[in-house]
């Protein structure tokens, strides 16, 4: 039992409310937090007063305010993933004696916001600030195979949706939707040549309190003419990126 009830009811609360795609009535958010309606009600008018509640009376609502946003904009400000990322990267990149990313999730493109070069190794497209498509990259499919199946669906609908580079990868939903049950069974996700021949990589999800995916951690390697240690480097990355979902949840 947490020592300061209240402040856990109105973290609770804003949590719901920031898990919904609509503002939600207020019988609906008693169930979901299991608090009684008047302390629940009393906690909104509270949270409205500061802007971080805001209250839709047509549609007998309650959704996230203004103040909400600011808390949001200030964590982007601030980069804390970037942050507590940096250490645990630059061990993977010497463990595993390759070049380890940190990527994040931008519609069907990953974004590259971490990276630390292995010395002596070639170049590579991850650049800080470069996107790839997602489905194709195996940060990418590991933060997909995390994500739930209706999201995956809205994201590629059809073959529309996905981008070829060299031939290799799905090109298809049904297609996707195997290779991520794969990842979920392996535990972990790779590709080999989609990105660039020659080179593949493996990764996982970092995940929040909420089991929801919000980066991705990779190790890149060179494929071609070599015999890399797949599943030591898969070891690696999946201890990466399992100790830094508990340092996010505060652990």
């Amino acid at each position: 039992m947490s020592q300061v009830p209240a402040a856990e009811r109105t973290l609770r609360v804003l949590q719901f409310l920031a898990s919904q795609p609509h503002p939600v009535p207020l019988a609906r958010i008693v169930r979901a937090v299991d608090v009684p309606r008047s302390t629940t009600y009393h906690l909104l008018n509270a949270m409205i007063d500061h802007g971080f509640v805001v209250h839709l009376s047509d549609e007998r609502a309650y959704g996230l305010g203004p103040a909400a946003f600011e808390v949001g904009s200030g964590y982007s400000r601030q980069a804390p993933l970037q942050r507590i990322a940096r250490r645990p990267l630059v061990a993977l990149m010497e463990r595993t004696d390759h070049s380890a990313h940190l990527v994040v999730l931008h519609g069907r493109d990953v974004l590259y916001v971490l990276e630390e070069r292995a010395r002596g190794r070639p170049s590579l497209v991850t650049d800080v600030g470069v996107r790839l498509p997602a489905h194709l990259t195996a940060s990418g499919r590991a933060l997909l195979a995390s994500l739930p199946a209706s999201q995956v669906r809205a994201l590629y609908p059809d073959r529309a949706a996905f981008v070829d580079r060299h031939g290799k990868g799905p090109t298809s939903p049904t297609a996707l939707r195997t290779a991520l049950a794969q990842t979920r069974q392996r535990g972990y996700a790779t590709e080999d040549g989609e990105v660039t021949p020659g080179f593949a990589s493996v990764a996982a999800p970092v995940l929040d309190h909420n089991g929801h995916p919000v980066a991705g951690v990779a190790v890149t390697f060179e494929s071609a003419g070599t015999d890399p240690d797949e599943k030591g480097i898969a070891d690696a990355v999946t201890a990466t990126a399992a100790s830094l979902s508990q340092r996010l949840r505060g652990r």
